[in-house]
């Protein structure tokens, strides 16, 4: 899977250390041009790719260009007016750009389904403090374990809150996102956090059969995923604390790629009743066109199997338009799986879960939950599911949209 676009990382690495100049995105999707970056480190005596990922050591970070850990999911809970429903998306990113320190960036979005209200937060940090995961004499990592105290550039109140966690080996994790609520004076926004224990209900997935993505000129990637996992703890909006439960679904993925999908990407997650999960990938180019389709369906059992381009198809039914950013968004979706005898059919919960992530990552995007409406064969199945748009806001940001 291609994520999100991170075009600001190397940019506020230069800027938070004291270099000049500007950065081209590591996942591009704005039409515009790209200047010079920073050549990379040279990369450590190691084998050629692909190498065959090994778990748990893999879970950690890696000395590459680009990394993300990357949680979504559905969460349910009794609160004093009767059950609540939520979605959520938490995640950290890694970049590496030359002789610059790392940088390291976080999203935290929570979408109360219930009250149909959307909210988010960001964070920014650079250096090696970050990066707290054990490793054995050699360096070998067994997992990850990832903490921000950077501040929220947009909220000048930010630094004076925890930090943002992410720690877990071998499909036993704990994600802590955590904020304070700020004094009625400086509050701009409800706040939002998380406290959750996940535990993998599956093995991983490696995608396309090695867990090795090959972008092609713009080089290669590996990447699983966890695509059932328990939640369970609380999690706070809007001075409220929920005890919550509900499934989580993570992807980590690295690799020394910094530009692919130039015209942006849609990603879709999705768990339907009967214990098939399933992961399409559509990045696109500036003129329009798809150069990587591809996707995993995962049985109940836990078995993978690689999806080709020619194995499914998604149509758009309905759009949105962001009244913020101007962007035009696919907004609802017909996916057709003719080998599994699935059709799936999604729409968003709430309308407006777009991000504007400028402050840290450089961009404007679509993530969240949605309704699930499935057939196999004659049988319906519901679900729950994540979509991922990026690439879409750029038009309607470039033409002067607030």
């Amino acid at each position: 899977m291609t994520r999100l676009t991170i075009a600001a990382l190397a940019l506020a690495a230069m800027s938070l250390v004291g270099c000049t100049g500007t950065a081209g995105p590591i996942l591009a999707n704005p039409a515009a041009p790209r200047p010079s970056m920073p050549p990379p480190t040279a990369a450590p005596s190691r084998p050629a790719d692909p190498l065959p990922v090994v778990l748990p050591r893999d879970d950690g970070p890696h000395d590459r260009l680009t990394e993300w850990w990357y949680y979504t999911g559905h969460l349910a809970a009794d609160g004093p007016d009767g059950a609540h429903h939520f979605g959520f998306e938490f995640v950290i990113f890694r970049a590496e750009r030359g002789t610059l320190p790392t940088t390291w960036i976080s999203h935290l979005a929570i979408t109360d389904e219930t009250a149909g209200d959307f909210h988010d937060a960001q964070r920014l940090e650079v250096g090696k403090g970050v990066d707290r995961s054990p490793r054995d004499a050699s360096g070998t990592p067994s997992g990850f374990d990832l903490s921000l105290t950077g501040a929220d550039p947009t909220d000048p109140n930010s630094d004076e809150r925890p930090p943002w966690e992410m720690r877990g080996s071998d499909g036993s994790d704990q994600l802590i996102a955590a904020i304070e609520e700020p004094e009625a004076a400086s509050q701009q926004s409800p706040p939002l956090g998380l406290n959750l224990s996940l535990t993998a209900r599956k093995p991983p997935a490696l995608h396309d059969g090695d867990g090795w993505i090959d972008f092609g000129p713009a080089g290669g990637s590996y990447y699983y995923s966890r695509t059932s996992m328990a939640a369970s703890g609380l999690l706070s909006l809007a001075g409220t604390t929920f005890r919550v439960k509900g499934d989580a679904w993570f992807d980590h993925q690295w690799g020394d790629f910094i530009s692919i999908g130039a015209g942006g990407w849609d990603w879709f997650a999705i768990n339907l009743d009967d214990g098939t999960d399933i992961t399409l990938s559509l990045v696109r180019d500036t003129d329009g066109s798809y150069p990587i389709v591809y996707g995993t369906v995962v049985d109940a059992a836990g078995v993978s199997r690689h999806l080709e381009s020619a194995d499914f198809g998604v149509s758009t039914t309905d759009r949105w338009r962001s009244p913020t950013s101007g962007a035009d968004y696919p907004a609802a979706w017909s996916i057709e799986i003719p080998g599994e005898d699935l059709t799936i059919d999604l729409r968003p919960t709430v309308a407006a879960q777009e991000l504007d992530t400028r402050a840290t990552s450089g961009v404007v995007y679509w993530e969240g939950s949605q309704i699930v409406m499935a057939r196999r064969g004659g049988i319906a199945l519901g679900g729950a599911a994540y979509v991922e748009l990026t690439g879409y806001a750029t038009s309607g940001l470039d033409a002067g949209a607030p």
